[in-house]
Formats: structure tokens, C-alpha cells, sequence
């Protein structure tokens, strides 16, 4: 499969690469690279931090999958929809979603290919089939792509913000507001390496919009719609709003609040409440418009009546 495009800025090949075909991650760009798999106006080029002048036009092969490297294994899955083009699953709460430093197995990806049995090539060996993804403690909706035409048709709706993905969070405190629009640029925090942070220079736009759907005496629930679908994105925009997840380690820090809530964090606490209960996206095959939901699931329910905080319809 050949990806091309031309390159909208002077740059590093490999972070070209990566913002011109979304769905390869840029270390996956820059293993393509080293492996003569992308060409500049026609030359194959072996270094990731060769310089591209803007309108240079660049191509990347994407070789058939290899052997997977991750192994299928028959783990818990939730279903939502499947077809020959995509899955989507209701992902749990604790769950990583592909193989990596600490997490061999025992992931959504290896749970995938016990299901599925293949899936796309495009993002490499350790993330086949993986378009987006969402952080180990998130629960919810997930798309992955069987092949590799479908992976591409779903990347570029989430690079061209044509997907939608709405969460419910569960956040200390309770906004002013009963609804408001966030925009920053966010970058890897200048200290701390495994967070992010807003900054004034440099940095990837990210849109966060939300509305208070309901509030208890020391946290609320609400709806984040995002316009953009950056790393942390919610979890940074609301802590630096003042409402942090609620059992947000990174991000937040414990509040007061009353004994139910206390004992449910202490009971979860590598659970930061966080829920994608809301994925819309245009099917690659047919074009048709499809909105898959899943509502939140018991721990999420559980926190919510620990903190006297209604659930209400959602819609």
C-alpha cells in the first residue's frame, strides 16, 4: 500500500511523514524510513532527521504486516458493532490498548486478534489495527480497522476532525459555567516528560468543548466533545480549567469530600473517571453516517452515587 503526499512545511522527514498520513505514529514513520520505505520527490531516504523543504513530494510503501508480534489471546471483549471493515469495542477501564514497556500482553490488541484474527498492518506489529486510542484507566468506545484500506479511510476522518467522540467525566468541583469551549496548544510538560501542558509556544492545537450535565456537593459530571484528539487532551484542559478528573493522579489532586467518594478512590485507584460513551464516524465502505454508544459502566456508575451526583439521560 503506498501513502503520498506533499509536504506542507520545511521540516524533519519523520515528523512530515507522521502529520501527513495521521495514522502512522512517528516512530513507525521513522522505523518506515531506516527501512527505505519513503521517498522524497522520487529519492529514497534513509535518515528520519533529513530536512524537507515545503511542496516536497513524499511516498511511503507500507509493507504487508509481518508475523504479528503480538499474540491473540482470549481475553474479556465487549463488542459493539462489527463488520468486515472495523470492530468497535466498549474498551474496560484498566485495559492498555496495544503491547509495550510494561505491558506485554494481555492487551485490547492481543484481545483483538483472538476475536478477529487479523487486523490492519498500518500500525506495525505491536499496534495492528489501531486507529485511535484511549489511556489505560479510560473506559469506552474504540474503533480498530481490519484492513489496511479501512484503517486509512478512518485515520483521515480523525485528522480531519470528522469523527466525533464525546466523554463523561467525572471532575472535582462544580463550573460556573454551564457550558464553554477550551483551546490551547499542547506540548510535553517542560519538566515532567510524562505529562502535557498548555503553552504559548509551539505545541498541537487542541479544541476541548464542554456542558455540565449534573452536579453533587464536591463534583459534577460532564460532557467533553472533542474537536481535536490530542494526548491527555481532556484530562489537561480540565485540570487547568480547576475541575480535574476526579482520581486523576496526574493531573489532579485529592479534595474534600464525603466518605462514600473517599472510600470509592481508595478502592480504585488507578481509575481516573474518565468514560468515551459517545463515537460517530462515517463507514469506509458504504458512507454511511454511524453513531455507536456505550453507557458507563458499574465503577462509573458506582463513583457517580458515591458522589450524590444523578445520572441523567443521556442523549
Amino acid at each position: 500500500m503506498t501513502l503520498t503526499g506533499e509536504s506542507p512545511s520545511r521540516g524533519r522527514l519523520d515528523a512530515v511523514v507522521a502529520e501527513l498520513f495521521p495514522e502512522l505514529s512517528r516512530s513507525r514513520a521513522a522505523a518506515l524510513i531506516k527501512e527505505g520505505h519513503v521517498t522524497v520527490d522520487g529519492e529514497a531516504v534513509l535518515r528520519p532527521s533529513h530536512k524537507l523543504e515545503a511542496g516536497s513530494a513524499v511516498a511511503v510503501e507500507v509493507p504487508p504486516p509481518a508475523p504479528d508480534r503480538a499474540q491473540p489471546q482470549d481475553l474479556p471483549l465487549t463488542v459493539v458493532h462489527e463488520d468486515a471493515d472495523l470492530v468497535v469495542v466498549d474498551k474496560a477501564p484498566g485495559m492498555v490498548v496495544h503491547p509495550g514497556a510494561g505491558h506485554p500482553d494481555g492487551t485490547l490488541v492481543n484481545a483483538l486478534l483472538f476475536h478477529v484474527g487479523g487486523l490492519s498492518g498500518i500500525g506495525g506489529v505491536e499496534r495492528p489495527g489501531i486507529v485511535h486510542r484511549l489511556d489505560r484507566g479510560t473506559s469506552g468506545l474504540l474503533v480498530a480497522a481490519k484492513h489496511d484500506q479501512s484503517h486509512q479511510a478512518l485515520a483521515e476522518q480523525f485528522a480531519e476532525k470528522t469523527a466525533g467522540r464525546r466523554y463523561l467525566a467525572i471532575v472535582w468541583g462544580v463550573p460556573s459555567a454551564s457550558h464553554g469551549r477550551i483551546e490551547s496548544h499542547l506540548a510535553r510538560h517542560p519538566v515532567d516528560r510524562t505529562r502535557f501542558a498548555s503553552t504559548e509556544r509551539g505545541g498541537k492545537r487542541a479544541v476541548t468543548h464542554w456542558r455540565l450535565l449534573s452536579a453533587g456537593p464536591h463534583a459534577s459530571l460532564v460532557e467533553c466533545r472533542l474537536e481535536t484528539g490530542r494526548t491527555h487532551q481532556i484530562r489537561v484542559h480540565l485540570a487547568e480549567l480547576g475541575h480535574a478528573l476526579v482520581n486523576d493522579p496526574t493531573y489532579g489532586k485529592p479534595r474534600k469530600c464525603g466518605q462514600a467518594l473517599r472510600g470509592w478512590i481508595a478502592a480504585h485507584p488507578d481509575r481516573p473517571l474518565l468514560h468515551a460513551w459517545r463515537l460517530s464516524l462515517t463507514h469506509p465502505t458504504d458512507g454511511e453516517r454511524k453513531h455507536f454508544t456505550a453507557l458507563p459502566p458499574a465503577d462509573f456508575r458506582e463513583a457517580l452515587e458515591a458522589a450524590q451526583i444523578p445520572l441523567p439521560e443521556l442523549r
